[in-house]
């Protein structure tokens, strides 16, 4: 299936660092009007951090079901040192190089390839597509989904195509993520000279107590689904993290930053709350932004679709898996039931970044089976 290779390459070789728009849409959009798709293209957010999103359809007859492929078209930064030009593809033994081969331009040409193969008869497909997972996530998925509501389009059910295999394609498919949020916390001293304490207010013990009281939380032990809840301590600072560069003198504020992956224990306003008295125990503040909730699509008649299509084509059986970052999967869940699945995500965002020819071709077979088996065709 040479078809899946050359789509993945045209989509490597438009760069589309975050927020992505533009050009690597234009090809989005070049294969899949000739396969029946009606496409909407349209920027979401402000001037220069404008994101594109793409919303495609197929319609089937009135009253079948529809079925969704998700996905993001924005990559990371590629950084420096790569073999070969990070948006050059480049064919070397079995691999294909560049970035976006594994996360996730590889799955979306594998999408693209197979839909042709799903009569029209079958159903309603669609692609929700995003410029807008990278980065800060604002005016990408959600603002996709507003565009569904207003015009009608609710799927049965949606495959977001994030690498979500470990070691072998097949062995791990995501029927849910864990929730995230960051919080900034700071605490206001009043600064002066280390020989002559009496004067100042010194933030950094108040801060370090806060931060020794937050550490030691256990938020739960984990559930059926999900692992352990985590709070982790992402950066630390004082005077606005402009820092400190004199020897005798305490500073006039502290701050620091927590990273918190919830299951669903919880709620994010609720670990806000928490975080926030104990800031305000210690005379400090705190703000917070809530990156996602967590969600779950327990295992039943999807996940079992998946799998048997997993099956059929690797000999695996997908392991159901939590674990991991967050995904868009967190905001399509409110249209309709979703799992993610899709290549080896072993060199995701490293330098080099390389897809297996074979598995692409394989997922693209993968890609067909579930979507035939979704509208029941």
């Amino acid at each position: 299936m040479t078809q899946v290779l050359d789509l993945a390459k045209r989509l490597i070789a438009a760069p589309s660092v975050t927020p992505a728009r533009g050009r690597v849409f234009d090809e989005l959009e070049a294969m899949l009007k000739p396969l029946g798709f009606a496409v909407n293209r349209f920027l979401a957010g402000e001037s220069d951090g404008a994101v594109e999103n793409c919303f495609a359809i197929r319609p089937g007859p009135p009253g079948s079901r529809h079925f969704a492929f998700a996905g993001h078209l924005d990559v990371v930064p590629p950084g420096e040192g790569w073999a070969s030009g990070a948006f050059e593809p480049q064919l070397r033994g079995e691999l294909l190089h560049g970035r976006g081969a594994v996360d996730m331009k590889g799955a979306i040409a594998a999408m693209v390839a197979v839909v042709g193969q799903v009569p029209v008869e079958a159903g309603t497909i669609s692609f929700i597509v995003t410029g807008d997972e990278e980065g800060p996530a604002l005016h990408g998925t959600r603002a996709l989904i507003g565009f569904m509501r207003e015009h009608g389009h609710r799927p049965d059910l949606c495959l977001v195509g994030e690498p979500t295999s470990v070691n072998r394609l097949g062995d791990m498919m995501k029927i849910g993520r864990r929730g995230s949020v960051n919080i900034w916390l700071s605490v206001a001293g009043r600064e002066g000279h280390v020989a002559y304490p009496h004067l100042a207010d010194n933030p950094v013990p108040k801060l370090a107590r806060m931060l020794a009281e937050l550490d030691a939380l256990a938020l739960d032990e984990g559930t059926e689904w999900f692992q352990p809840s985590n709070l982790e301590i992402t950066d630390l600072g004082v005077n606005d993290s402009g820092g400190n560069p004199a020897t005798n003198v305490i500073p006039a504020r502290a701050e620091a930053r927590l990273s918190i992956r919830f299951n669903d224990r919880h709620s994010g306003a609720a670990l806000v709350e928490r975080v926030t008295a104990i800031a305000e125990k210690h005379g400090g503040t705190a703000r917070a932004m809530i990156s996602g909730e967590p969600f779950l699509t327990p295992p039943g008649e999807f996940s079992a679709l998946v799998a048997d299509a997993v099956e059929a084509e690797t000999g695996l059986k997908p392991e159901p898996s939590t674990t991991g970052g967050t995904s868009d999967a967190r905001f399509l869940r409110s249209l309709c039931p979703v799992l993610e699945f899709g290549l080896v995500n072993a060199t995701m965002h490293k330098r080099d970044e390389a897809v297996a020819v074979a598995d692409l071709e394989v997922l693209a077979r993968i890609y067909a089976r579930i979507a035939r088996a979704a509208l029941g065709a």
